[in-house]
Formats: structure tokens, C-alpha cells, sequence
């Protein structure tokens, strides 16, 4: 029987589903590889037609966006597929219109840029936290649809991705990193708070939809407290919300070495790395 999640906690499941069992890791990586493939011959036909893309990761701290991130990276160019994850805002940034700092991020033709937390921080943690005045969340709750809608006039395809955990698998999650010496530094004094306020910041996702799940940028919720599945299950959507066809390079013929009258210098000058292994 599937335990019921607290008064107003994420439900990690869609609307009607049953807990299904956790991906293996043999399936996860054979599955994980088709995509990856398929992931490269999407990056070629986003350098092909110009096209111009951004995705948006947000969810709850250990949720996992960073995976999904990583994943989609793996096999791909940082010249064409770049991941942006911004710093607090400088005390300057802080006096700027809100979303300047991240108009210099947004992908040019030919690019996917993927936003590891966006401008969704001001109607999430700046409000719960309190480091956003009421006005300044208004404000961004009123601007933020308006805002997308004119990066998608402008041509960018904006995509946006909710990774939903529950508050036992958060927990679960968050235990083990303080179990782990070499994980502790994942634990911020923000992880903490978060999960002390996780239904205050489930509040704050439930009022961040009903003002910006819009037609033109819809938000899709990825559950995540199967972290393999919640990969590959948003890997392949984001697959599918392109028609796109095999335009990768042909295989080309590698060059022969050139010779020329040089003689290198004698090997003993260099100095190398104790061979250790």
C-alpha cells in the first residue's frame, strides 16, 4: 500500500498512478546510451536548422535536475548543448530589471542552453526565504508569463521541466549525503531550510504554475523519486517534442602526418608526472 505523502507535499507520482518498480541499472544504461545517441543527432539538427532552445530545470533541492543535466551533456558539445547555473546575484545584478542578468545566457542559433535553476528562483526560494519583498513577487509572478511569451515570439523554444520528489525520498536522500563524508558538501544550510519548509515551498510551486504553466511554455513535471526513470522518462520527452532527422557528418578521411626537417629536443628535458599507475 503506498504510504500517503504529508499535508501539502509533492506527490511523486502522476495524477492516477501507481508506484511502478525502480528502473535496473542494466536497463538504465543500455536505455541511457539509445538516448544519448539520439540526444547527439538532436544537437546536430539544432546546429543545422539555427534553431534556438532553452530548457529549464527547477524542483526541490536533491530532486534531481544535476543528473538529468549531466546525462544530457554526457555525450554532447559544450559548443552547442551549454548549461548555465548562476551564482547569487551580485550586489550590482541586485539594482538590475530582474531578468537582465539572464538575457545574456539565452542560446544563439544554433544552440541548446540548459538552465540549471532560472529566474524561477525569485518565485521560489527568494520568496519562501524571504530574500524577495511581496511587491518584487508580484511583480515577477505578473512579468514572468509576458517575459517568455516574447522569447518565444523572438523564435527560442522554451522548455520547461519540474523534477518532483516527496518529502521521505528528499529525506532518504538528504540522510545519505550527511552518512557521506565525500557527499557532506551537497548538504547546504539551504537544503536544510528547504526541508524544514517543504510545504511552504510546495505552495510556492503551486502558485508559480497557476501564473506561468502557459500554452506558449508549458511546465511538465518530471516525479523523481526514481532518479533513473525520472532521466530517461525526460530525456525521451525532450526527444520527442522535436521532429528531427539524422543529419550528423559523414565519417572523413584522416590526414596522413606531414614531414618536415625538424628534430625535437632530447625527451629527458621534459619533465613528466611521477608514473604511479
Amino acid at each position: 500500500m503506498t504510504k500517503k505523502p504529508p499535508a501539502g507535499a509533492d506527490d511523486a507520482l502522476p495524477p492516477g498512478g501507481a508506484r511502478r518498480p525502480k528502473v535496473k541499472q542494466a536497463v538504465y544504461e543500455a536505455e541511457l546510451a539509445r538516448l544519448q545517441e539520439e540526444l547527439v543527432m538532436l544537437q546536430y539538427w539544432i546546429q543545422r536548422q539555427g534553431l534556438r532552445v532553452l530548457v529549464i530545470f527547477e524542483g526541490r533541492g536533491s530532486a534531481g535536475k544535476g543528473g538529468v543535466i549531466s546525462a544530457l551533456t554526457e555525450r554532447t558539445s559544450p559548443r552547442t548543448v551549454r548549461v548555465v547555473a548562476l551564482p547569487k546575484p551580485t550586489d550590482r545584478e541586485r539594482t538590475q530589471w530582474y531578468f537582465q542578468r539572464y538575457v545574456e545566457h539565452l542560446p544563439a542559433a544554433g544552440e541548446m542552453v540548459l538552465f540549471d535553476r532560472s529566474w524561477y528562483n525569485r518565485s521560489g526560494v527568494e520568496w519562501v526565504m524571504g530574500f524577495c519583498t511581496e511587491d518584487e513577487h508580484q511583480e515577477f509572478l505578473r512579468s514572468c508569463p509576458e517575459f517568455e511569451r516574447m522569447l518565444v515570439r523572438s523564435g527560442i523554444r522554451v522548455v520547461k521541466y519540474w523534477f518532483s520528489v516527496s518529502y521521505d525520498e528528499q529525506r532518504r536522500r538528504f540522510e545519505a549525503r550527511n552518512d557521506e563524508p565525500r557527499k557532506r558538501w551537497k548538504l547546504s544550510e539551504m537544503d536544510l531550510a528547504e526541508h524544514e519548509l517543504y510545504v511552504r515551498f510546495s505552495m510556492a510551486k503551486d502558485t508559480t504554475f497557476q501564473y506561468t504553466d502557459i500554452k506558449q511554455a508549458p511546465w511538465y513535471v518530471v516525479p523523481s523519486d526514481d532518479k533513473r526513470a525520472a532521466r530517461l522518462n525526460c530525456i525521451s520527452h525532450l526527444l520527442g517534442l522535436f521532429d528531427y532527422e539524422d543529419v550528423a557528418p559523414e565519417r572523413v578521411e584522416l590526414p596522413e602526418m606531414r614531414d618536415i626537417a625538424y628534430v625535437r629536443p632530447p625527451i629527458h628535458e621534459q619533465t613528466f608526472v611521477p608514473q604511479l599507475f
